[in-house]
């Protein structure tokens, strides 16, 4: 007998992963998706509701929205193969079976449980264990410890915490676990944050992030004389950071000895499952509990972790929370019941051993790199590969760029990081941050190459991108001494400013010259200069990236020069910021002093006309001054008069004779901004300004080259290796006369009427227009 409803369970989940799922969308599905729009949801329900299909375009549409609304590209969600719908299946399943009668709920459910803890505890060898299934992959933990605490607590069942006063437990974890974690068991617990004690990693002998087993006896024997009770302790098969694996078979030895428990946690747990088990992961099996985290290692959405443990007494695991008594709470398991039926033994141990191998041929490869470290003890057997770019390993010069050497290899190694997540995102490639090492780069196929489908065309594009970008790392790490040089040169007029967390050719700001202006308008001008040169340095045809740098920087204002190739010639670049600062800056005067030059010359021309027409009156008399007696005498006893014409330059501010213009019937030049060269660099055809003609390279770095080459034309707008600069300076936007713009002095009356004029009016005295035009 087919049940209708669990098959019509299958169908609705097939039909809503198939249209979720669907990248290419038809042209009116636009129109559609701005209906369906965030903004334009309404607030209550619609009285007739709406159908399945009409429900799931909403869904989808609000999925893509922030994509449509800033034109981003679509981002690629997690890889959900048929493995991965048996696991939504049996989500679906879950809410269906919880509606069935309770005894045939209970026999299922108990089939289900029973089912995956066989299964789980074959595949991880975990002999004779029991499991405990939850969200959180914290909660396995927080129950493991309830459950010893009421072991070794005889009275808490029934006096609860008081009796802990009488010796207070110890929760021991090792530096290297996750952030965090002591607090939470604290939190949940209701114990003090004294009783979690950390233990260090080994300092002088050993690895430097395996738990220190010595000193963690010592502090086991200072507790026990100080009253305490040692409870548990947290041991890691792979810490979060760096995939590290304590010395578990003696930390377990310890315990025995101490009658403790042992929690084994960490990525390095699903090897278990391979056929070669390395000596060190192989010991987590004699542990008194490990969390598994199934759902990552196998590309399972939403499945829930999985805490193994063993212990006798059924009725202390259901007073910590490990087991349920509500059929219901059973039904967690049936995703991952679906999932594991699904794969089988051998599609399990194929995906783990597919990332497993994809760790190893990335860390061949990357080895290969002379300016990569790898950071991992035991890296043959380790799935996690830790690598940072280091100075001194590359074939730049080691040689001290700066202060914060340590601060910018952190930047250098966090951009690197970034730029491999974004130029390959099937890779998993993440930043991490160790206390030891700083900022490291990792590689973790077991955590994300089943969701994200990693396969090794993308280990071999890692590569490739990687060699890439170490190439221009190492070019602008040897350049950064240079130009933090040329710009003390070139000082007043720019300014070095020591960014570490800048990871770049480094940071310049342009420095205004004004003496005796105010502070604060001083700092606005000077970020006004220093914004409009950074949109003239952007404007030019450069692949080097120019911006306004991070959010978190302390300097504002300030230029932030991107990552360079080793032929970019730092001297002739550092010219090209200051010349146009400085012509930026010159320009801003001309616009600031506009008024008051305008102002000065009017006074200056009224002056003039006046004595002109003084002049005038002398020297002619004052029957020339008559309207109709001074056109007969001029008629008949042309004069020929000695009072010169004058010129207003605008930008000059000032008034000139005209002699030398009619002497020569042309304007006088002046040298002027836009005559000003601003960069001494020659171009040859093809090639980008501010890259030395000739540079040659050796043959290691010529493969470089052209890797460089080829990243470059996939990233036009991203790392570069030369700059252009602008022509001219900037036109300002109010109209303005230049040198050499001449000025009637006869129409200079007030301020309204000077910015009537044209360019080139010649100024005379009253009466001699006629006669100026003959000269």
């Amino acid at each position: 007998m087919v049940d209708s409803t669990l098959d019509q369970v299958g169908k609705n989940l097939s039909e809503a992963m198939r249209f979720l799922g669907e990248e290419q969308r038809e042209p009116e599905a636009a129109t559609e998706r701005q209906h369906f729009s965030r903004s334009c949801i309404p607030g209550p329900l619609q009285g007739d509701g709406q159908d399945v299909a009409t429900v799931l375009r909403l869904v989808h549409n609000l999925i893509h929205e922030e994509e449509d609304e800033e034109d981003k590209p679509s981002q690629k969600m997690q890889n959900v193969g048929e493995h991965g719908q048996m696991a939504l299946l049996g989500h679906s399943l879950a809410a269906y079976i919880s509606m069935m009668d309770k005894e045939q709920l209970r026999k299922l459910t108990t089939r289900i449980q029973s089912d995956t803890t066989l299964w789980l505890c074959r595949l991880f060898r975990y002999e004779n264990g029991s499991t405990c299934f939850h969200e959180d992959d914290r909660d396995g933990l927080v129950k493991v410890c309830r459950l010893v605490i009421n072991a070794r607590y005889e009275e808490y069942a029934t006096e609860g915490y008081v009796v802990l006063n009488t010796r207070q437990p110890v929760i021991y974890q090792s530096a290297s676990c996750r952030p965090g974690l002591g607090q939470h068991l604290c939190s949940q617990l209701g114990l003090p944050l004294s009783s979690v004690c950390t233990v260090p990693c080994n300092t002088l002998f050993g690895s430097q992030h395996q738990m220190d087993v010595a000193l963690l006896e010592k502090l086991i024997k200072e507790d026990i004389n100080a009253g305490k009770l040692p409870l548990l302790l947290i041991a890691n098969a792979g810490t979060p950071g760096a995939g590290h694996t304590d010395k578990l078979g003696r930390l377990k030895e310890l315990c025995d000895q101490y009658n403790m428990w042992l929690h084994v946690e960490g990525v390095n747990l699903a090897t278990l499952a391979l056929g070669q088990v390395t000596s060190s992961i192989m010991a987590a099996t004699r542990s008194d509990s490990m969390t598994l985290t199934p759902g990552p290692w196998l590309g399972l959405p939403a499945v829930t972790a999985v805490t193994l443990y063993r212990h006798e007494d059924p009725a202390l695991s259901l007073a910590a929370g490990l087991t349920s008594s509500h059929p219901v709470e059973k039904l967690r398991a049936l995703p991952l019941w679906l999932s594991l039926q699904y794969l089988g033994h051998n599609g399990i141990v194929q995906k783990i051993k597919h990332a497993t191998t994809l760790s190893q041929l990335f860390l061949q490869k990357v080895q290969s790199l002379t300016c990569i470290k790898t950071l991992v003890e035991d890296e043959s057997d380790s799935p996690v590969v830790l690598f940072k770019f280091n100075q001194e390993e590359s074939t730049a010069s080691s040689e001290s760029f700066c202060a914060g050497e340590k601060e910018v290899l952190d930047a250098f190694n966090r951009w690197l990081g970034e730029e491999l997540a974004e130029l390959v995102p099937t890779s998993g490639i993440d930043v991490v941050e160790l206390e030891d090492e700083a900022t490291c780069v990792r590689f973790s196929p077991l955590l994300t190459a089943a969701v994200l489908g990693t396969r090794e065309e993308d280990v071999e594009s890692i590569v490739e991108k990687m060699t890439e970008l170490v190439f221009v790392m190492s070019s602008t790490m040897s350049l950064r001494e240079d130009f933090r040089e040329e710009t003390h040169k070139r000082s007043p007029s720019l300014r070095y400013i020591n960014e570490f967390a800048w990871p770049g050719l480094g940071v310049v700001r342009y420095e205004m010259q004004a003496n005796g202006m105010d502070e604060d308008r001083k700092k606005q001008e000077q970020e006004k200069i220093n914004t409009e040169l950074l949109k003239k340095l952007q404007d030019l045809d450069t692949d080097i990236l120019f911006s306004t740098g991070p959010e978190f920087v302390t300097e504002q204002g300030c230029i932030f020069v991107g990552m360079v190739t080793d032929d970019v010639d730092v001297s002739d670049l550092v010219d090209t910021i200051a010349a146009l600062g400085r012509d930026i800056e010159e320009s801003g005067k001309l616009l600031q002093n506009m008024t008051e030059v305008v102002r000065k010359g009017i006074l200056e021309a009224e002056l003039q006309l006046q004595k002109a027409n003084e002049e005038k009156l002398v020297e002619e008399g004052m029957l020339r001054q008559l309207p109709v007696v001074g056109s007969v005498l001029n008629w008949f006893s042309p004069i020929q008069s000695s009072i010169k014409g004058r010129t207003f330059s605008l930008a000059a501010g000032s008034l000139d004779s005209t002699e030398v213009t009619y002497s020569t019937k042309a304007q006088a030049d002046r040298p002027s901004l836009q005559d000003t060269p601003i960069s001494s660099s020659k171009k040859l055809p093809g090639q980008k300004l501010f890259r030395r003609a000739g540079a040659s390279t050796d043959s290691t770095e010529t493969s470089c080259t052209q890797a460089e080459a080829t990243f470059q034309e996939e990233n036009p707008t991203g790392i570069g290796s030369s700059i252009n600069p602008p022509i001219s300076p900037p036109t300002p936007e109010t109209p303005h006369h230049t040198s050499g713009d001449l000025v009637p002095e006869k129409n200079l009356k007030s301020s309204s009427e000077i910015d009537d004029l044209e360019a080139s009016e010649e100024m005379h005295p009253e009466g001699q227009e006629a006669e100026g035009s003959t000269r």
